[in-house]
């Protein structure tokens, strides 16, 4: 396995895998909008992608980061909003990579650091505690749909 920054050129491999995504947090599969989807955040530059690919290329998961600032820090820090690994993929240590290689990457962007939200019920929270994370207990996240 090994973990490559996607580009454009990788479209056809990331799609089904941010399409699987989508399906996991219960949003219907549409495989044509998630390419697009994609597609536009290569053209705009305003994510980061990483793949994990095996030996063949094959996409075995993605993490996609959103940069944002820290006013009161005054640094860059990135928003890790995806993290997929595949189902047949899963246990395999590939979330753990994909994660470890959001942290370097934050590093050599001198960046404040990453972070992250997810539903309380989502077991990943191990992974993330493993790997240090450290869940938040001083402040409330709010949202507004329009």
């Amino acid at each position: 396995m090994k973990i490559i920054k996607a580009t454009h050129e990788n479209l056809t491999t990331l799609a089904p895998l941010f399409d699987g995504y989508r399906i996991f947090y219960k949003q219907n599969s549409d495989r044509e909008a998630a390419q697009d989807f994609l597609s536009k955040r290569f053209a705009e530059g305003d994510s980061v992608i990483f793949m994990a690919v095996d030996e063949q290329g094959n996409g075995l998961g993605f993490t996609q980061l959103y940069p944002s600032f820290s006013s009161v820090f005054m640094q860059r820090v990135y928003i890790l909003n995806d993290l997929f690994v595949d189902a047949h993929a899963r246990g395999k240590g590939v979330g753990e990579a994909l994660m470890e290689h959001a942290k370097v990457f934050a590093r050599e962007q001198g960046a404040k650091g990453l972070t992250l939200e997810t539903a309380v019920d989502n077991p990943a929270q191990k992974l993330y505690e493993r790997l240090g994370w450290k869940k938040d207990t001083e402040v409330f996240h709010y949202t507004w749909e329009a």
